[in-house]
């Protein structure tokens, strides 16, 4: 129920918090506020469901918070800013992010974005559903899909829900060669634009540098130049 999620703003823009919070308490989320990238770091706890961060706050900004978050939750993250370059995005998906949405923004837009990072969360954590017992080992990883933990070599690794549902998926499918329009649509379950393959490639990059012990030589996550990655 969505009344049992809570959703973290962080803007430094009261107004903005405001309409964010009068629209996501009409699909009866509960909803917290934060006025900086500090404020947001402190107030993010185990009971927070997806945290809204704009980029531009004063002292610590979004990115900075984001990271911070990051060691904190596992729970989505979605950037709310006004910035819109491209390598901004790059920055935002490299510091932790879930999803990016550009100010202004479309009220429907951004309910859908919300229900779809809190539906992949839920699924992830096992909440909404239970998956069968199963273990995918591949040499020293191992996935457990009931629990939706995975370790390397024994030590724990702590991933987002969108990582775990790319490693799920490519390891589940071992040895297929998935382009970057395959992985986007499959995990994000949206269209795909050319200018998402740089959120897939963040997101790869990320799964490589917490899985390999080289991630300039990867052992399981490869590139096929051309056609996109596949697990060995």
């Amino acid at each position: 129920m969505e009344s049992d999620k809570k959703i973290l703003i962080a803007d430094d823009n009261q107004e903005i918090r405001e309409i964010v919070r009068v629209l996501l308490e009409s699909e009866q989320y509960q909803v917290a506020e934060a006025v900086d990238g500090d404020d947001a770091v402190a107030k993010v706890d185990e009971n927070v469901d997806l945290i809204i961060l704009d980029i531009m706050m004063p002292g610590k900004s979004g990115f900075k918070a984001c990271v911070e978050i990051r060691e904190k939750t596992s729970a989505p993250i979605l950037f709310l800013t006004a910035k819109t370059d491209d390598s901004d995005k790059f920055m935002a998906f490299s510091a932790g992010s879930d999803d990016y949405l550009s100010k202004p923004f479309s009220y429907t837009e951004l309910v859908s974005r919300v229900k779809a990072l809190l539906r992949r969360y839920y699924v992830y954590k096992g909440k909404d559903k239970p998956n069968p017992p199963d273990v995918i080992t591949i040499n020293g990883l191992r996935i457990n899909t009931v629990t939706n933990e995975v370790y390397m070599e024994n030590k724990e690794i702590s991933l987002t829900d969108i990582e775990y549902k790319i490693l799920l998926l490519m390891t589940t499918y071992r040895k297929k060669i998935f382009s970057a329009q395959n992985l986007y649509e499959s995990v994000w379950e949206e269209p795909y634009f050319h200018s998402c393959n740089n959120t897939v490639m963040v997101h790869i990059r990320n799964l490589r540098m917490k899985l390999e012990h080289n991630p300039q030589n990867p052992e399981y996550i490869r590139t096929v130049w051309g056609k996109g990655y596949r697990i060995e």
